[in-house]
Protein backbone atom coordinates (compact mmCIF):
# COMPACT_ATOMS: atom_id res chain seq x y z
CA UNK A 1 0.00 0.00 0.00
CA UNK A 2 2.60 2.57 0.97
CA UNK A 3 6.62 2.30 1.16
CA UNK A 4 7.80 1.81 4.47
CA UNK A 5 9.24 4.95 4.88
CA UNK A 6 5.95 6.56 4.54
CA UNK A 7 3.89 8.43 6.85
CA UNK A 8 0.90 9.45 4.99
CA UNK A 9 -0.45 10.35 8.77
CA UNK A 10 2.60 12.94 8.74
CA UNK A 11 1.99 14.13 4.86
CA UNK A 12 -1.85 14.86 5.64
CA UNK A 13 -0.63 16.62 9.12
CA UNK A 14 1.74 18.52 7.11
CA UNK A 15 -0.86 19.72 4.58
CA UNK A 16 -3.08 20.76 7.06
CA UNK A 17 -0.54 22.92 8.29
CA UNK A 18 0.74 24.39 5.60
CA UNK A 19 -3.03 25.81 4.59
CA UNK A 20 -3.50 26.68 8.16
CA UNK A 21 -0.35 28.86 7.69
CA UNK A 22 -1.38 30.15 4.63
CA UNK A 23 -5.16 31.09 6.26
CA UNK A 24 -3.73 32.36 9.31
CA UNK A 25 -6.21 30.33 11.26
CA UNK A 26 -6.69 30.17 14.69
CA UNK A 27 -4.15 27.92 16.18
CA UNK A 28 -7.13 26.25 18.60
CA UNK A 29 -8.60 25.23 15.32
CA UNK A 30 -5.48 24.03 13.32
CA UNK A 31 -5.19 21.99 17.13
CA UNK A 32 -8.16 20.37 16.66
CA UNK A 33 -7.37 19.07 12.88
CA UNK A 34 -4.05 17.52 14.20
CA UNK A 35 -5.94 14.30 15.23
CA UNK A 36 -9.17 12.45 14.32
CA UNK A 37 -11.52 12.62 17.10
CA UNK A 38 -12.03 9.19 17.45
CA UNK A 39 -10.35 6.03 16.10
CA UNK A 40 -11.48 2.65 17.01
CA UNK A 41 -9.33 -0.30 16.89
CA UNK A 42 -11.10 -3.92 16.95
CA UNK A 43 -9.74 -7.50 16.66
CA UNK A 44 -11.52 -9.69 14.16
CA UNK A 45 -12.29 -13.24 15.03
CA UNK A 46 -13.38 -14.95 11.70
CA UNK A 47 -13.99 -18.68 11.26
CA UNK A 48 -12.68 -20.15 8.41
CA UNK A 49 -13.94 -22.75 5.97
CA UNK A 50 -11.23 -25.34 7.37
CA UNK A 51 -12.46 -24.79 10.69
CA UNK A 52 -9.95 -22.36 12.25
CA UNK A 53 -9.99 -19.48 13.41
CA UNK A 54 -8.17 -16.53 12.52
CA UNK A 55 -7.92 -13.34 13.94
CA UNK A 56 -7.71 -9.71 11.40
CA UNK A 57 -6.94 -6.30 12.76
CA UNK A 58 -9.22 -3.60 11.50
CA UNK A 59 -10.14 -0.23 12.19
CA UNK A 60 -12.85 2.56 12.21
CA UNK A 61 -11.73 6.27 12.27
CA UNK A 62 -13.77 9.55 12.60
CA UNK A 63 -11.59 12.79 11.99
CA UNK A 64 -13.93 15.73 12.44
CA UNK A 65 -17.67 15.99 12.51
CA UNK A 66 -18.37 19.56 12.93
CA UNK A 67 -19.98 19.92 9.69
CA UNK A 68 -21.98 16.34 9.79
CA UNK A 69 -21.47 12.84 10.05
CA UNK A 70 -18.36 10.79 9.18
CA UNK A 71 -18.07 9.92 5.61
CA UNK A 72 -15.34 7.85 4.30
CA UNK A 73 -14.60 4.14 2.59
CA UNK A 74 -13.64 0.90 4.03
CA UNK A 75 -10.60 -0.73 2.55
CA UNK A 76 -9.06 -4.47 2.45
CA UNK A 77 -5.56 -4.75 2.30
CA UNK A 78 -2.65 -6.33 3.76
CA UNK A 79 -0.76 -3.20 4.31
CA UNK A 80 -3.35 -1.35 6.24
CA UNK A 81 -1.99 0.29 9.18
CA UNK A 82 -3.86 3.08 11.63
CA UNK A 83 -1.88 5.81 10.81
CA UNK A 84 -2.81 5.35 6.79
CA UNK A 85 -6.43 4.82 8.32
CA UNK A 86 -5.97 8.28 10.12
CA UNK A 87 -4.61 10.05 7.56
CA UNK A 88 -7.44 8.66 5.02
CA UNK A 89 -10.32 9.76 7.33
CA UNK A 90 -8.47 13.41 7.58
CA UNK A 91 -8.52 13.41 3.56
CA UNK A 92 -11.93 13.08 3.89
CA UNK A 93 -12.86 15.80 5.71
CA UNK A 94 -11.22 17.92 3.23
CA UNK A 95 -12.80 16.54 0.70
CA UNK A 96 -16.02 16.38 2.00
CA UNK A 97 -16.24 20.08 2.49
CA UNK A 98 -14.00 21.24 -0.51
CA UNK A 99 -17.22 19.95 -2.37
CA UNK A 100 -19.54 21.46 0.16
CA UNK A 101 -20.95 18.55 1.46
CA UNK A 102 -22.54 18.44 5.18
CA UNK A 103 -20.06 15.53 5.97
CA UNK A 104 -16.90 15.53 7.96
CA UNK A 105 -14.03 12.66 7.44
CA UNK A 106 -14.12 9.02 8.15
CA UNK A 107 -12.41 6.05 7.24
CA UNK A 108 -12.31 1.81 7.69
CA UNK A 109 -9.53 -1.07 7.41
CA UNK A 110 -9.36 -3.96 7.56
CA UNK A 111 -5.31 -5.90 7.56
CA UNK A 112 -6.55 -8.78 4.89
CA UNK A 113 -5.44 -10.10 1.40
CA UNK A 114 -9.16 -10.31 0.40
CA UNK A 115 -7.75 -12.37 -2.72
CA UNK A 116 -6.58 -15.09 -0.44
CA UNK A 117 -10.24 -15.33 1.63
CA UNK A 118 -12.99 -17.64 -0.41
CA UNK A 119 -16.49 -15.34 -0.70
CA UNK A 120 -18.03 -17.09 2.98
CA UNK A 121 -14.69 -16.19 4.73
CA UNK A 122 -14.95 -12.63 3.14
CA UNK A 123 -18.15 -12.53 4.12
CA UNK A 124 -18.23 -13.32 8.06
CA UNK A 125 -15.23 -10.89 8.16
CA UNK A 126 -17.52 -7.94 6.85
CA UNK A 127 -20.75 -8.87 8.96
CA UNK A 128 -17.93 -9.87 12.37
CA UNK A 129 -16.40 -5.60 11.96
CA UNK A 130 -19.59 -4.62 11.50
CA UNK A 131 -20.45 -6.07 14.81
CA UNK A 132 -17.97 -4.70 16.78
CA UNK A 133 -18.03 -0.91 14.74
CA UNK A 134 -21.93 -0.80 15.40
CA UNK A 135 -21.90 1.40 18.57
CA UNK A 136 -19.73 4.27 16.42
CA UNK A 137 -21.28 3.99 12.70
CA UNK A 138 -25.04 4.89 12.11
CA UNK A 139 -26.99 7.04 9.58
CA UNK A 140 -26.35 10.41 11.20
CA UNK A 141 -22.66 9.09 12.68
CA UNK A 142 -20.61 7.41 10.47
CA UNK A 143 -21.47 5.97 6.92
CA UNK A 144 -18.96 3.81 5.24
CA UNK A 145 -18.32 3.26 1.72
CA UNK A 146 -16.38 1.08 -0.80
CA UNK A 147 -12.39 1.41 -1.33
CA UNK A 148 -9.71 -0.20 -1.82
CA UNK A 149 -10.79 -4.24 -2.22
CA UNK A 150 -14.18 -3.71 -1.29
CA UNK A 151 -16.80 -3.90 -3.42
CA UNK A 152 -20.88 -3.29 -3.93
CA UNK A 153 -21.97 -6.60 -2.73
CA UNK A 154 -19.18 -6.24 0.28
CA UNK A 155 -21.61 -2.88 1.01
CA UNK A 156 -24.67 -5.10 0.71
CA UNK A 157 -23.82 -7.47 3.46
CA UNK A 158 -23.05 -4.39 5.66
CA UNK A 159 -26.18 -3.05 5.17
CA UNK A 160 -27.82 -6.17 6.26
CA UNK A 161 -25.90 -6.88 9.02
CA UNK A 162 -26.45 -3.28 10.34
CA UNK A 163 -30.04 -3.65 9.59
CA UNK A 164 -30.14 -6.90 11.71
CA UNK A 165 -28.95 -5.84 14.80
CA UNK A 166 -31.37 -2.91 14.33
CA UNK A 167 -34.69 -4.72 13.88
CA UNK A 168 -35.24 -2.60 10.49
CA UNK A 169 -34.09 -1.95 7.03
CA UNK A 170 -31.61 0.76 7.17
CA UNK A 171 -30.30 1.59 3.82
CA UNK A 172 -28.59 4.69 4.70
CA UNK A 173 -26.44 3.02 6.76
CA UNK A 174 -23.74 2.59 3.98
CA UNK A 175 -23.94 3.96 0.25
CA UNK A 176 -21.91 2.68 -2.93
CA UNK A 177 -24.52 -0.69 -2.44
CA UNK A 178 -26.28 -1.92 -5.26
CA UNK A 179 -28.87 -0.66 -6.61
CA UNK A 180 -31.71 -3.13 -5.71
CA UNK A 181 -30.86 -2.05 -1.96
CA UNK A 182 -30.46 1.09 -2.17
CA UNK A 183 -27.51 2.09 -4.10
CA UNK A 184 -27.94 5.03 -6.66
CA UNK A 185 -27.56 5.33 -10.49
CA UNK A 186 -24.37 6.71 -11.47
CA UNK A 187 -22.12 5.70 -8.41
CA UNK A 188 -20.21 3.58 -10.47
CA UNK A 189 -18.72 5.77 -12.33
CA UNK A 190 -18.86 9.16 -10.10
CA UNK A 191 -15.48 8.87 -9.05
CA UNK A 192 -13.92 9.36 -12.90
CA UNK A 193 -17.07 11.39 -13.92
CA UNK A 194 -16.48 13.95 -10.71
CA UNK A 195 -12.77 13.82 -12.39
CA UNK A 196 -13.33 14.49 -16.07
CA UNK A 197 -15.68 17.62 -14.94
CA UNK A 198 -12.45 19.25 -13.55
CA UNK A 199 -10.39 18.28 -16.01
CA UNK A 200 -12.42 20.00 -18.58
CA UNK A 201 -12.77 22.54 -16.45
CA UNK A 202 -9.06 23.60 -15.54
CA UNK A 203 -8.34 23.10 -19.38
CA UNK A 204 -10.54 25.97 -19.88
CA UNK A 205 -8.54 28.00 -17.67
CA UNK A 206 -5.66 26.72 -19.15
CA UNK A 207 -7.02 27.01 -22.91
CA UNK A 208 -5.79 23.68 -23.68
CA UNK A 209 -8.16 22.39 -26.10
CA UNK A 210 -9.07 19.04 -25.58
CA UNK A 211 -9.79 17.70 -28.74
CA UNK A 212 -6.86 15.81 -29.30
CA UNK A 213 -5.17 16.39 -26.21
CA UNK A 214 -2.47 13.25 -24.71
CA UNK A 215 -3.69 11.78 -21.60
CA UNK A 216 -2.07 9.39 -19.85
CA UNK A 217 -3.44 6.99 -16.61
CA UNK A 218 -1.33 5.23 -14.04
CA UNK A 219 -3.82 2.74 -12.58
CA UNK A 220 -6.85 1.22 -14.83
CA UNK A 221 -9.29 -0.28 -12.00
CA UNK A 222 -12.75 1.43 -12.31
CA UNK A 223 -11.68 4.87 -11.92
CA UNK A 224 -9.12 4.64 -14.25
CA UNK A 225 -10.40 2.64 -17.12
CA UNK A 226 -14.28 4.81 -16.32
CA UNK A 227 -12.00 8.14 -16.63
CA UNK A 228 -10.16 6.87 -20.04
CA UNK A 229 -13.48 6.06 -21.79
CA UNK A 230 -15.32 9.23 -20.83
CA UNK A 231 -11.94 11.43 -21.98
CA UNK A 232 -11.78 9.80 -24.97
CA UNK A 233 -15.99 10.55 -25.52
CA UNK A 234 -14.93 14.38 -25.11
CA UNK A 235 -12.34 13.88 -28.16
CA UNK A 236 -9.11 13.36 -25.95
CA UNK A 237 -6.35 10.89 -27.25
CA UNK A 238 -5.50 8.33 -24.60
CA UNK A 239 -2.14 8.08 -24.99
CA UNK A 240 -0.68 5.29 -21.85
CA UNK A 241 -2.21 3.48 -19.62
CA UNK A 242 -1.16 1.31 -16.69
CA UNK A 243 -2.03 -1.25 -13.91
CA UNK A 244 0.32 -3.16 -11.49
CA UNK A 245 1.70 -5.33 -13.84
CA UNK A 246 3.21 -2.53 -16.04
CA UNK A 247 1.60 -0.34 -18.56
CA UNK A 248 1.04 0.33 -22.19
CA UNK A 249 1.82 3.80 -24.64
CA UNK A 250 0.92 4.17 -28.21
CA UNK A 251 1.37 8.53 -29.30
CA UNK A 252 -1.10 7.38 -31.78
CA UNK A 253 -3.76 6.61 -29.24
CA UNK A 254 -5.73 3.52 -27.39
CA UNK A 255 -9.39 2.79 -27.15
CA UNK A 256 -10.30 2.30 -23.46
CA UNK A 257 -12.73 -0.01 -24.08
CA UNK A 258 -10.31 -2.27 -25.97
CA UNK A 259 -7.94 -2.35 -23.27
CA UNK A 260 -10.33 -3.15 -20.32
CA UNK A 261 -11.62 -6.03 -22.70
CA UNK A 262 -8.12 -7.09 -23.49
CA UNK A 263 -7.56 -6.70 -19.48
CA UNK A 264 -10.53 -8.90 -18.38
CA UNK A 265 -9.37 -11.70 -20.60
CA UNK A 266 -5.23 -11.36 -19.53
CA UNK A 267 -5.54 -10.04 -16.27
CA UNK A 268 -3.54 -6.64 -17.41
CA UNK A 269 -3.37 -4.11 -19.94
CA UNK A 270 0.48 -5.42 -20.95
CA UNK A 271 0.59 -6.83 -24.23
CA UNK A 272 -2.40 -4.70 -25.99
CA UNK A 273 -1.90 -5.49 -29.52
CA UNK A 274 0.00 -2.13 -31.13
CA UNK A 275 1.09 -0.65 -28.33
CA UNK A 276 4.51 -0.30 -26.56
CA UNK A 277 5.03 -1.79 -23.03
CA UNK A 278 6.78 0.62 -20.15
CA UNK A 279 7.00 0.70 -16.30
CA UNK A 280 4.64 2.80 -14.46
CA UNK A 281 6.87 5.06 -13.83
CA UNK A 282 7.91 5.21 -17.45
CA UNK A 283 4.15 6.51 -18.15
CA UNK A 284 4.27 9.26 -15.11
CA UNK A 285 6.88 10.98 -17.37
CA UNK A 286 5.23 10.23 -21.05
CA UNK A 287 4.78 13.16 -23.50
CA UNK A 288 1.07 13.96 -22.36
CA UNK A 289 -0.83 16.96 -21.80
CA UNK A 290 -3.06 15.98 -19.01
CA UNK A 291 -1.59 12.93 -16.28
CA UNK A 292 -4.06 11.49 -14.31
CA UNK A 293 -2.21 9.23 -11.24
CA UNK A 294 -5.26 6.98 -10.38
CA UNK A 295 -3.25 4.08 -8.47
CA UNK A 296 -2.11 4.47 -4.81
CA UNK A 297 -0.56 6.89 -2.69
CA UNK A 298 3.14 8.40 -2.90
CA UNK A 299 3.46 7.59 -6.64
CA UNK A 300 5.08 10.81 -7.84
CA UNK A 301 8.00 11.75 -5.18
CA UNK A 302 10.65 15.02 -6.15
CA UNK A 303 12.47 12.71 -8.68
CA UNK A 304 9.56 11.24 -10.91
CA UNK A 305 8.21 14.97 -10.37
CA UNK A 306 11.19 16.17 -12.18
CA UNK A 307 10.12 14.20 -15.26
CA UNK A 308 6.61 14.90 -15.28
CA UNK A 309 5.48 16.80 -18.98
CA UNK A 310 1.98 17.19 -18.10
CA UNK A 311 0.57 20.25 -17.89
CA UNK A 312 -1.83 19.18 -15.74
CA UNK A 313 -1.80 16.72 -13.42
CA UNK A 314 -5.66 15.18 -11.73
CA UNK A 315 -5.02 12.87 -9.00
CA UNK A 316 -7.92 10.71 -8.84
CA UNK A 317 -5.91 8.51 -6.54
CA UNK A 318 -5.78 10.00 -2.67
CA UNK A 319 -2.67 10.92 -1.86
CA UNK A 320 -0.42 9.93 -5.06
CA UNK A 321 2.05 13.17 -4.92
CA UNK A 322 4.29 13.55 -1.94
CA UNK A 323 5.05 17.00 -0.23
CA UNK A 324 8.20 17.17 -1.83
CA UNK A 325 6.78 16.11 -5.67
CA UNK A 326 3.97 19.09 -5.05
CA UNK A 327 6.86 21.36 -4.66
CA UNK A 328 8.50 20.29 -7.70
CA UNK A 329 5.61 20.10 -9.68
CA UNK A 330 4.66 23.59 -8.55
CA UNK A 331 7.84 24.78 -9.37
CA UNK A 332 7.85 23.63 -13.00
CA UNK A 333 4.29 25.40 -13.40
CA UNK A 334 2.32 22.25 -13.92
CA UNK A 335 -1.25 22.68 -12.89
CA UNK A 336 -2.22 20.03 -9.78
CA UNK A 337 -5.80 19.02 -9.53
CA UNK A 338 -5.52 17.61 -5.66
CA UNK A 339 -6.72 14.85 -4.93
CA UNK A 340 -9.57 15.96 -2.56
CA UNK A 341 -11.40 17.90 -5.37
CA UNK A 342 -10.46 15.41 -8.22
CA UNK A 343 -11.29 12.48 -6.77
CA UNK A 344 -14.48 13.84 -5.15
CA UNK A 345 -17.07 12.92 -7.07
CA UNK A 346 -17.20 9.21 -5.72
CA UNK A 347 -18.10 10.69 -2.25
CA UNK A 348 -20.55 13.06 -3.72
CA UNK A 349 -22.93 10.95 -5.26
CA UNK A 350 -21.95 8.84 -2.48
CA UNK A 351 -23.85 12.09 -0.66
CA UNK A 352 -26.41 11.38 -3.43
CA UNK A 353 -26.83 8.01 -2.29
CA UNK A 354 -27.65 8.75 1.40
CA UNK A 355 -29.81 11.30 0.90
CA UNK A 356 -32.19 9.05 -1.48
CA UNK A 357 -31.56 6.58 1.25
CA UNK A 358 -33.13 8.88 4.17
CA UNK A 359 -36.05 10.51 1.68
CA UNK A 360 -36.71 7.23 0.18
CA UNK A 361 -37.11 8.32 -2.83
CA UNK A 362 -34.72 7.91 -5.86
CA UNK A 363 -33.52 9.91 -8.61
CA UNK A 364 -32.51 8.74 -12.77
CA UNK A 365 -29.24 8.95 -13.67
CA UNK A 366 -29.61 12.49 -15.62
CA UNK A 367 -30.55 13.74 -12.57
CA UNK A 368 -27.57 11.91 -10.46
CA UNK A 369 -25.30 13.52 -13.19
CA UNK A 370 -26.34 17.03 -13.68
CA UNK A 371 -26.19 17.70 -10.12
CA UNK A 372 -22.91 16.17 -10.14
CA UNK A 373 -21.79 18.15 -12.45
CA UNK A 374 -23.25 21.45 -10.56
CA UNK A 375 -21.03 20.48 -7.40
CA UNK A 376 -18.09 19.79 -9.05
CA UNK A 377 -18.24 22.64 -11.37
CA UNK A 378 -18.40 25.12 -8.61
CA UNK A 379 -16.09 23.20 -6.02
CA UNK A 380 -13.32 23.82 -9.32
CA UNK A 381 -14.69 27.34 -9.51
CA UNK A 382 -13.93 28.53 -5.62
CA UNK A 383 -10.22 26.29 -5.48
CA UNK A 384 -9.03 27.95 -8.86
CA UNK A 385 -10.68 31.55 -7.32
CA UNK A 386 -8.63 30.86 -3.86
CA UNK A 387 -5.28 29.63 -6.08
CA UNK A 388 -5.70 32.85 -8.26
CA UNK A 389 -6.23 35.74 -5.04
CA UNK A 390 -4.14 33.88 -2.58
CA UNK A 391 -1.30 33.37 -4.85
CA UNK A 392 -1.25 29.57 -3.81
CA UNK A 393 -0.99 25.83 -5.27
CA UNK A 394 -4.39 24.17 -5.78
CA UNK A 395 -3.41 21.70 -3.15
CA UNK A 396 -3.03 24.65 -0.83
CA UNK A 397 -6.37 26.16 -2.14
CA UNK A 398 -8.25 23.16 -1.79
CA UNK A 399 -7.21 22.92 1.43
CA UNK A 400 -8.15 26.54 2.06
CA UNK A 401 -11.56 26.34 1.15
CA UNK A 402 -12.26 23.19 3.02
CA UNK A 403 -10.73 24.22 6.07
CA UNK A 404 -12.72 27.52 6.05
CA UNK A 405 -15.77 26.02 6.41
CA UNK A 406 -15.11 23.57 9.07
CA UNK A 407 -13.59 26.86 10.66
CA UNK A 408 -17.07 28.50 10.46
CA UNK A 409 -18.63 25.27 11.82
CA UNK A 410 -16.20 24.81 14.93
CA UNK A 411 -17.22 28.12 16.24
CA UNK A 412 -20.75 28.55 15.13
CA UNK A 413 -20.94 25.36 17.14
CA UNK A 414 -19.47 26.99 20.13
CA UNK A 415 -16.41 24.26 20.31
CA UNK A 416 -13.76 26.82 20.85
Amino acid sequence: MVAANYNPLLVAQKQIAHAAEKLQLDPRIHEMLKEPERCLEVSIPVKMDDGSIQVFKGWRCQHNTAIGPAKGGLRYHPDVTQEEVKALAMWMTFKCNVVGLPYGGGKGGIRVDPRKLSVGELERMTRAYINLIAPVIGPAKDIPAPDVYTTPQIMGWIMDEFSKLNGCNVPAIVTGKPVIVGGSLGRDKATARGCTIVIREAAKKLGINLQGAAIAIQGYGNAGSYLAALLRDMGCNIVAVSDSKGGIYNPDGLNPRDVMEHKAHNGSVVGFPGAETITNHELLGCNADILVPAAFENQIDAEIAAQVKAKIVAEAANGPTTPEGDAVLYEKGILVIPDILASAGGVTVSYFEWVQNLANFYWPLEEVNDRLEHIMVNAFAAVFAMHQDKTVSMRDAAYMVAIQRIAEAIKMRGWI
